[in-house]
């Protein structure tokens, strides 16, 4: 057991298995001699080499497009987009080509392709380099959506992802990189991509959360534990597939139920699981399904105290959770 960050369990895990096995292949943007500019595949390029290696120019679109090509000839690429923002010109070759191959040939062609993208805000990245991009790609039957939020379940999922026979894809939260801890045990273990996880049982209001928030939620509950309020902290955790019988019973274990994101509200993931709520567990509430989720403002602001008024916090979140239980 060794205590790591979470760009450590990704870059350990990674590593780790491009040792197993001699089919996997990382293609990317400054992934080579730099190691990334997260350095996750730091030392990889002198382990494993350029032909393994693959520095990428400026180009996403190409980035997929290849390791879709690669992944059909018997490779197991890994597909890097540098910030999760960047993903929209590969969305064409994401979407209509990689989730759609295994359908459009009768399952004669699967694509075992990873797409890994740090995504989120909370870094003052602004713009481009801030986004929730999740909830584009979990609308895409034929692509699996994971956001494992601790180090733990960074290299079990990791490891799930990269042996899958279908197309994933793989976001890490850039706020949590070197700013989560978690014990990770030693050896080879995976953690199966679908079920979610209950990272704090309660009994007073159960709370749904994933990526950043959910480090926030834990928080939060922390806080009101000591006002006598006992909060139920699910760890959604992939998206797609969605793990649609632990999110229903923990929504009835206590009857009210918080949904946390920081994806602007409408139309994001958050509200796909306060809809599965409403239509599964509705007999079985006290309260109406609740939401934080991001303004409906085009981006994350640059400055500290907008990006700040933009993100849901602990404290922001607290306050729902006393107004959730006291309803």
């Amino acid at each position: 057991m060794a205590e790591k960050t979470n760009v450590q369990a990704v870059h350990d895990a990674l590593f780790d298995e491009f040792k197993r096995d001699p089919r996997l292949i990382i293609v990317g943007e400054d992934v080579g001699a730099r190691g990334g500019v997260f350095r996750v595949t730091d030392g990889f390029i002198e382990a494993f080499g350029a032909e393994r290696v693959i520095d990428a120019p400026l180009a996403e679109s190409s980035i997929v497009g290849v390791c879709i090509g690669a992944a059909i000839g018997g490779l197991l690429p890994i597909a890097e987009m540098q910030f999760a923002d960047f993903s929209a010109p590969a969305f064409e070759q994401i979407v209509d080509e990689a989730a759609r191959m295994r359908y459009r040939s009768n399952g004669a062609f699967g694509v075992p392709l990873v797409i890994r993208m740090p995504w989120g805000a909370g870094v003052r990245g602004a713009l481009y380099h801030s986004q929730s991009v999740e909830a584009f790609f979990a609308h895409v039957p034929g692509l699996k959506v994971v956001v494992p939020s601790t180090p733990y379940d960074i290299a079990g999922m990791l490891r799930s992802a990269i042996r899958d026979p279908d197309p994933v894809v793989f976001l890490e939260h850039k706020a949590t990189y070197r700013s989560v801890k978690g014990d990770v045990p030693d050896g080879e273990y995976t953690i199966p991509l679908g079920p979610a996880d209950v990272k704090r049982e309660g009994t007073d209001l159960t709370v749904f959360a994933y990526g950043l928030m959910l480090h926030h939620c834990l928080s939060a509950a922390t806080q009101l534990e000591a006002e006598g309020i006992s909060v139920d902290v699910v760890d959604v955790r992939s998206l797609r597939p969605l793990d649609a019988d632990t999110i229903v019973r923990e929504a009835r274990k206590t009857g009210k139920c918080l949904v946390v994101y920081e994806d602007n509200k409408l139309y994001g993931a958050g509200a796909e699981i306060a809809a599965l709520i409403a239509e599964e567990a509705f007999d079985d509430l006290d309260a109406p399904v609740m939401r934080i989720g991001g303004p409906e403002i085009p981006a994350t602001p640059f400055n500290k105290p907008q990006e700040d008024w933009y993100m849901p916090d602990p404290l922001k979140i607290a306050t729902k959770m006393r107004e959730l239980a006291a309803y």
